[in-house]
C-alpha cells in the first residue's frame, strides 16, 4: 500500500542543531520505495538507485552476474542505445558511477538541477528492460575481464578476496561481487537478461534522491515515469548459514614499501544489536590516545588502526598494523594481539567511549555538506543496512555504554576465531630500458555517426551557458600575509578550515637533508609546545573535531566549537612540540619506510616517469635514501620548518556555517602572530626542454596486467589561452565514458582496458601531457597505437560540431557539479590561490570554452603536442 509521510528532516539525534532539511518518504503502487532528500547546498542532484540484489544471488559458479549485469546496464536498454546513453551523460556533466556489492547494486548519477529529468528518464527506462544481446556481451566481456585483472593486480585485494573466503566458508559471503575470467567466459547475454528480469523490479528498489527539488515535485515526476512499471515476484534470497571461524594464519606478498599485520574478526552484522557497540568499539580502538596506537610512539609500528566493513548478517572487523620492510613481522604480530587481549581483559577506557560517540555526532553533521554524499549515507542505511534513516544509527550508537563496548569486545575479539595475516613487502626488479616503441598495429579511424537523442533528452544537449557560480566568498589579507578565504555555506552546523603554505621540497631542501620535510610533517602528530600528544588529542576529542597539521593543514569542528578548534590548530601549527625521544623515533621510521620505498613497484613507475621527461639533475628528481635522513639532526628539522613554514607563503580556507567577519577574528586572533623571517625561499621549478622518446619497463611480480603511461613534456604555459582549447579536446577524447574517443575505442569497441584517462598538467613554467590506462601485456603495443592514432586525428581533422559541443557541454556541467560539496569548493578556492590564479578561473575558463571553434582546437593539438614524443613507461610481470 502506497503511503507518503514528509518531515523537517529525520529523527532527531541528540547533538548539534539540524538544518532545514525535508525529507518526503513514498512507496509507489508497484512497490519502488522513493525517498527525496532536499538539500540546498548547490544547484544539483543526486540520484541513487538502489536494487537489492549484488553477488549473494549470483548464480552458483558465476560469482560475477550481478557485476556483469550492472555493466550492460551501459550497453543499452530498448528505447536507449549505449551512445545515446553515453551522450546523454556526457550532456549532463559525465558523473555517473555504479557499483556492485554482496546485496546491492547501485546506480548513481549526479546531475545539474535542470536534468534531474532526464537522469530520472534513464533509470526508468533502464529498469523496464535491458537489450543484453550476446554481442554486446561479448564486447563488454573483455572490458569486465581487465577489470578482474586489474584489481588480481592488487595484492591488498587479493588479501581481502581470501579473507572473505575463510571468514565466510559455505556462504554466499564467502565472495566479492567482482566475478572471476573463468566464470565470465562461461556467461551469456540470455543468462544475464534472466538475471535481470528476475530482480531488477520496483519492488526490489530504492530510489534515493538528494539535492536542490522541491520533493512534491519531484515525486511526482517518478510517479510519472517509474509508476506503471508492474511489479515482480521475487524469488527466495539464499540463506546465510554462518559457521564458526576457525583460526588460520595467511601469508602473502605486496607490493606496498612496507609490510602489513592484520587480525581479522567476525563482528555483528548491521541488522545485530551488538552492531553500534562494536561501532564505538572499532573508534575506541583506533582512537591516538589508545593503547593500539601507542605502538606508533614506541616505534613498533608506522601504523596501527581498527576498522570494520559491515554486511547485513556478520561484518569483518580487523586490526592493522604497518612495518618496515625487512622488520620482525611475527613480533609486531604478537604486540597487536597482546594489546587487544589486554582491551578485552581489562576493558576499555571510559572516555574514548564518551569521545567516539562525540565523533560520530559531528561526523552525521557533517554529512549533510556533500550532495552526492549525503545521497551515499541514505542509500546505505536504507538498502545495505536496512534501516529508516542514517539517523536511527547514530540514536543506536548514542544509548551505547561502556559495558556494552567491552562485552562486545569479549564477545568478538576471541583468538580462537581469528585470521592472522601477514603481508611481507618484495622488490621491484630494475627497470629495463627499451628503444623504440613496437605498436606497428594499424588501426583505420573510425568516425561515429552522430546519434539522434530521444526526445526527452535532447534539452540537455541544447544548453551552452556559463553557469552561476554559488561562491562568493569574502577576500582578505592578514598584516602578517596570510591570504585568508572564507565562504559562508548554511548547510549545516559545522566549519571547515583548509590551510596550505607553499613549498617545495625539492627546491628547499638543503643538499645532503633529502627527507628532512617528511621527518617534519611526522612530528606535527606529537603535539605542541602546550599540550602534549595524548592532550592534545584529548583536547579535539572533546569538541569532536578532527584536526591535521603541517604544511597542508586542516580543521574539521562542529560550528559551536570553531574558536576551540581554530586555537588547538595553531597551537599545533605553530608551536610544535618537536620532542626529541619523538624525532628519533620518527627519524628511524621515515628511513626505514625510504629503504622499502626505493625498491617499490609504485615507486620505481613514478621514477621512471620522472628520470624519461626530466634532463639529468632536475631538482624534481631529488629523493630521500636511509643514509640522508639517518644523517639528519633535530636542529636540521627545525631549521627547515623555520626557513618552510611562513603565513606569507600561506592561504587559509574558512568554510561552513560561520560569519565571514568572525572567521577572519578568530584567525587573525590566532594565527595573527605568525611572523615570517628572512627571504622567501624559491618554490617555483623552472623550464624544462622537450623530452625524447623512451621505453621502460618496471617489473612487479605481484601484477597480471600491465600499467602503462604515456607522458611528454610541452613548451605551453598558464599564461597562453591555448590552454582552453587543449582541454576542450581533452573532454573530445575522455571524460565521459563511451562518449568520448579513448573509451569508445579502447574499451567499448576493443574491450583492451577497463579504464583510460588523458590530462593536462599546464602550470606556470612547467607542463605535462599523460594518458594512462592498463591491459594485459600482450595488448600495450596496440593499445598505445589507438592513442596515438587518436591524438594526430585530432591534429589532423577537426572534431565534429557534436563532439565540439558536447565537450564543451560536459565543462559547463562540471563547473557546476564542481561546487556540489563544501569539500570540492574549499579544495577549488585553495588550489587557485596557491597557483596564483584568480578564485572565479572557472568562470572565466568557461567564457573561452563557449567561444572556441574546431579549428582552435585542431591548432592547439597540432601546435603543441607531439606524439613522437612520447615516453611510454609501463609497470607489470617480469617479461618472459
Amino acid at each position: 500500500m502506497a503511503f507518503l509521510f514528509i518531515s523537517p528532516m529525520m529523527a532527531q539525534p541528540q547533538g548539534p542543531k539540524s538544518s532545514n532539511e525535508t525529507v518526503l518518504r513514498h512507496t509507489l503502487k508497484n512497490g519502488l520505495r522513493v525517498v527525496i532528500i532536499r538539500n540546498p547546498l548547490a544547484p544539483v542532484v543526486t540520484t541513487e538507485m538502489n536494487y537489492l540484489v549484488g553477488s549473494n544471488e549470483a548464480p552458483k559458479g558465476f560469482p560475477g552476474t550481478a557485476h556483469a549485469q550492472e555493466h550492460m546496464m551501459f550497453r543499452g536498454s530498448p528505447g536507449l542505445s549505449a551512445n545515446q546513453l553515453a551522450d546523454i551523460t556526457a550532456a549532463m556533466g559525465g558523473d555517473f558511477d555504479a557499483d556492485t556489492r554482496q546485496m546491492v547494486t547501485q546506480y548513481f548519477f549526479t546531475v545539474p538541477e535542470e536534468d534531474l529529468d532526464i537522469a530520472l528518464h534513464v533509470e526508468s527506462v533502464r529498469m523496464r528492460g535491458v537489450l543484453d544481446s550476446q554481442t554486446l556481451w561479448s564486447q563488454e566481456r573483455k572490458a569486465i575481464e581487465q577489470e578482474v585483472a586489474s584489481d588480481m593486480s592488487n595484492p591488498q585485494y587479493v588479501f581481502y578476496k581470501k579473507l572473505l573466503a575463510e571468514m565466510f566458508k559455505g556462504t554466499p559471503y564467502a565472495h566479492d561481487a567482482l566475478g572471476t575470467r573463468p566464470s565470465f567466459d562461461k556467461t551469456t547475454g540470455a543468462m544475464l537478461k534472466k538475471f535481470h528480469d528476475t530482480w531488477y523490479a520496483p519492488n526490489n528498489a530504492i530510489l534515493v534522491i538528494v539535492g536542490r527539488v522541491n520533493p512534491k515535485e519531484t515525486l511526482a515526476k517518478v510517479e510519472n515515469l517509474f509508476g506503471n512499471i508492474p511489479s515482480k515476484k521475487l524469488p527466495p534470497r539464499p540463506a546465510i548459514n554462518l559457521q564458526p571461524v576457525k583460526v588460520d594464519t595467511l601469508h602473502l606478498k605486496t607490493d606496498l614499501p612496507y609490510g602489513l599485520t592484520i587480525i581479522s574478526y567476525r563482528m555483528p552484522g548491521t541488522d545485530s544489536p551488538d552492531y553500534a557497540a562494536a561501532q564505538v568499539l572499532s573508534d575506541v580502538l583506533s582512537n591516538q590516545r589508545g593503547k593500539l596506537y601507542s605502538l606508533v610512539p614506541e616505534g613498533k609500528a608506522l601504523y596501527t588502526g581498527f576498522s570494520m566493513s559491515g554486511l547485513r548478517k556478520a561484518s569483518v572487523g580487523f586490526s592493522i598494523a604497518v612495518f618496515p620492510k625487512g622488520r620482525n613481522s611475527g613480533k609486531l604480530l604478537h604486540e597487536v594481539s597482546s594489546v587487544l587481549a589486554s582491551e578485552v581483559k581489562n576493558g576499555v577506557n571510559p572516555d574514548l567511549v564518551t569521545a567516539a560517540k562525540r565523533h560520530e555526532i559531528s561526523s552525521y553533521e557533517f554529512q549533510k555538506n556533500s550532495v552526492s554524499g549525503l545521497a551515499s549515507v541514505w542509500s546505505q542505511a536504507l538498502a545495505v543496512e536496512g534501516r529508516q534513516s542514517p539517523a536511527e544509527d547514530l540514536q543506536a550508537i548514542e544509548k551505547v555504554t561502556v559495558q556494552d563496548v567491552n562485552r562486545v569486545a569479549r564477545k568478538y575479539l576471541n583468538p580462537n576465531h581469528a585470521i592472522y595475516v601477514i603481508l611481507t613487502p618484495q622488490s621491484s626488479g630494475k627497470p629495463i630500458s627499451r628503444k623504440g616503441f613496437g605498436g606497428k598495429e594499424s588501426f583505420a579511424p573510425k568516425n561515429p555517426k552522430p546519434v539522434k537523442l530521444p526526445k526527452w533528452a535532447q534539452d540537455a544537449m541544447g544548453r551552452l551557458s556559463i553557469p552561476k557560480s554559488i561562491v562568493h566568498p569574502v577576500v582578505s589579507t592578514l598584516p602578517n600575509g596570510i591570504k585568508l578565504i572564507v565562504q559562508p555555506v548554511h548547510i549545516s552546523n559545522t566549519v571547515s578550515v583548509y590551510g596550505e603554505i607553499k613549498n617545495k621540497p625539492d627546491l628547499e631542501t638543503p643538499k645532503g637533508q633529502e627527507g628532512v620535510a617528511d621527518v617534519l610533517e611526522q612530528l606535527f602528530n606529537y603535539g605542541s609546545k602546550t599540550l602534549d600528544r595524548v592532550q592534545f588529542q584529548k583536547a579535539l576529542d572533546d569538541i569532536g573535531a578532527t584536526e591535521s597539521a603541517g604544511s597542508s593543514f586542516s580543521l574539521r569542528v562542529l560550528s559551536d566549537h570553531f574558536n576551540r578548534g581554530v586555537q588547538l590548530l595553531a597551537d599545533n601549527e605553530l608551536q610544535p612540540a618537536f620532542p626529541q625521544r619523538a624525532f628519533m623515533i620518527t627519524q628511524y621510521q621515515t628511513a626505514a619506510t625510504v629503504a622499502g620505498q626505493l625498491h617499490s613497484p609504485d615507486y620505481l613507475f613514478g621514477k621512471a616517469i620522472r628520470t624519461s621527461l626530466l634532463p639529468k639533475g632536475d631538482p624534481a628528481l631529488r629523493h630521500p635514501t636511509p643514509s640522508s635522513v639517518k644523517s639528519l639532526t633535530l636542529t636540521d628539522v627545525k631549521n627547515y620548518y623555520q626557513q618552510v613554514f611562513r603565513p606569507d607563503l600561506t592561504t587559509i580556507v574558512v568554510i561552513g556555517n560561520i560569519n565571514p567577519d568572525i572567521a577572519r577574528k578568530v584567525i587573525e586572533k590566532y594565527f595573527g602572530n605568525w611572523k615570517a623571517t628572512g627571504n622567501k625561499p624559491s618554490v617555483e621549478f623552472s623550464p624544462v626542454p622537450l623530452n625524447k622518446a623512451s621505453e621502460t619497463h618496471v617489473p612487479d611480480a605481484s601484477r597480471v596486467q600491465d600499467q602503462v603511461a604515456l607522458a611528454e613534456n610541452l613548451n605551453i604555459t598558464r599564461s597562453n589561452t591555448d590552454r582552453y582549447a587543449l582541454e576542450v579536446g581533452n573532454h573530445v577524447l575522455g571524460g565521459a565514458f563511451y562518449a568520448t574517443r579513448l573509451y569508445r575505442d579502447l574499451r567499448e569497441n576493443g574491450g583492451l582496458v577497463y579504464y583510460v584517462s588523458s590530462s593536462f598538467n599546464i602550470g606556470k613554467h612547467r607542463s605535462s601531457y599523460v594518458v594512462n590506462y592498463a591491459c594485459d601485456p600482450p595488448n600495450v603495443s596496440k593499445a598505445k597505437a589507438i592513442v596515438t592514432r587518436d591524438l594526430k586525428q585530432m591534429q589532423k581533422e577537426e572534431v565534429t560540431s557534436k563532439e565540439l559541443r558536447q565537450a564543451k557541454s560536459l565543462l559547463l556541467r562540471k563547473m557546476t557539479l564542481s561546487e556540489s560539496s563544501v569539500d570540492d569548493i574549499a579544495s577549488g578556492l585553495l588550489h587557485r590561490s596557491l597557483e596564483g590564479l584568480p578564485l572565479n578561473e572557472p568562470t572565466i575558463a568557461a567564457k573561452h570554452y563557449i567561444a572556441l571553434t574546431a579549428g582552435q582546437v585542431k591548432a592547439a593539438y597540432a601546435k603543441w603536442l607531439d606524439t613522437g614524443n612520447l615516453v611510454q613507461v609501463t609497470l607489470g610481470p617480469v617479461s618472459k
